[in-house]
């Protein structure tokens, strides 16, 4: 099932390439290997291809650093506050 999802991501892409050049004859085996090769690296990095999976862990590590960040905020502020007296 999954060499299915993955012909038809790199046909659809494949053929993606080709329309935005202008549809230019004899660069099929081009386009399909730039496909391929961006299928591959989706693969590599483990994202979902409408993003979602990325989406979540920026939105996760968003909300960590958010955490981690306000004690660094509440020194700022102090320092700040004494600066200004």
């Amino acid at each position: 099932m999954m060499s299915h999802n993955k012909d038809a991501w790199v046909s659809q892409r494949a053929y993606s390439l080709w329309e935005s050049e202008g549809r230019p004859e004899g660069r099929g085996e081009s386009h399909w290997m730039q496909a391929m090769r961006e299928f591959e690296q989706l693969e590599l990095t483990k994202a979902s291809p409408d993003g979602n999976d990325l989406i979540e862990k920026l939105k996760a590590a968003g909300r960590l650093m958010r955490v981690y960040d306000e004690p660094v905020l509440e020194v700022e502020n102090e320092r700040q506050r004494k600066a200004a007296l």
